[in-house]
């Protein structure tokens, strides 16, 4: 094991509380239109985020599109009127991006992990599938930005997560090697696939999230056990 040099993150579920900041963005939005936010109705407005971003994400529609057939698949089975046109459609869409935007947060933990990484000489990088305007409008407004060495979203890089050639631009802009690099994220596929397959160390912390739990002594114990193969 090749001892770490930089630790990398995903964003998303990782340092930022998307389900949290969603959730409550959903809930006012359906308010909004008079809907219920039952709990199904709720699974199912992440059930088809998670359909149509995947869709836009692999480069079948665009960003915006993929807005509109969320709307369109949650929001026809309750009733509600979905307007026909794409500048109607982008409205009604704009009102649970306002609601989302205003719930944004990252985790507790995640500025302090951060700040106390680069303390101890590790270089810090993030990498995202998302938007460049809206992930670093995410860094910024929770008081992250300023904590990495790296950001790389997918659109600006021109590779998604769990492709290898995502990390290892990453890697690349660190300035070190893949397998230095500990890649710290919630998702088994995306980001310790991905992040393996590139060569990096990997560490999955979705049920620590799960639990409200940080995630700092997992990462400390990670960066010790490749310390300990010098």
């Amino acid at each position: 094991m090749t001892p770490v040099d930089a630790v990398c993150f995903d964003l998303d579920g990782t340092l930022f509380d998307h389900q949290g900041s969603a959730r409550a963005a959903v809930v006012r939005f359906l308010h909004s239109l008079d809907v219920v936010a039952s709990e199904s109705t709720i699974a199912s407005w992440f059930a088809a985020e998670e359909e149509h971003y995947e869709r836009w994400r692999s480069g079948e529609i665009s960003f915006s599109e993929q807005r509109r057939r969320r709307l369109r698949s949650v929001l026809t089975p309750l009733g509600v009127d979905v307007p026909p046109g794409d500048v109607e459609i982008d409205e009604l869409f704009s009102g649970y991006l306002r609601a989302y935007e205003s719930a944004w947060r990252a985790f507790p933990d995640a500025l302090p992990l951060l700040r106390s990484l680069r303390a101890s000489g590790h270089r810090i990088g993030l990498l995202t599938n998302g938007t460049e305007a809206q992930q670093l409008a995410k860094l910024r407004r929770t008081g992250l930005f300023d904590a990495f060495d790296v950001v790389c979203t997918s659109e600006r890089i021109g590779f998604a997560k769990p492709d290898a050639r995502a990390f290892a631009v990453l890697a690349s802009e660190l300035g070190v090697e893949p397998a230095a690099c500990l890649f710290v994220g919630d998702d088994p596929v995306k980001d310790a696939d991905g992040a393996r397959a590139a060569g990096m160390q990997t560490l999955l912390i979705a049920d620590h999230r799960r639990r409200g739990l940080p995630i700092g002594e997992l990462i400390a114990s990670s960066i010790a056990a490749s310390e300990g193969a010098r």
